[in-house]
């Protein structure tokens, strides 16, 4: 079943969660996790997304942003970093 639509204002504050596939780790290392805050870094800056907090855990991370204009997307900001840590993990 698909998750509903993200409903989308500005000012809006979200909590994004990423998870492992079949809860596998997301994060091989220290490096790995260095390497994503630098990629969520240039996200937040490229988008003018807030990013309020993030924790990251070893199968999974939680991230509170605001999108201060309508229709910024979060999804860049999260996801940015996934193809690399998949391409190095595997």
């Amino acid at each position: 079943m698909a998750r509903k639509l993200r409903v989308q204002f500005e000012g809006a504050i979200y909590h994004v969660t990423m998870r492992g596939v079949e809860r596998r780790d997301l994060f091989g290392d220290e490096r790995d996790r260095e390497r994503f805050l630098e990629q969520l870094a240039r996200g937040v800056e490229q988008d003018g997304v807030r990013l309020y907090l993030y924790c990251l855990m070893r199968n999974h991370a939680h991230l509170l942003v605001e999108t201060p204009k309508r229709g910024q997307g979060t999804d860049r900001v999260a996801y940015s970093d996934a193809g690399l840590i998949g391409k190095r993990t595997k």
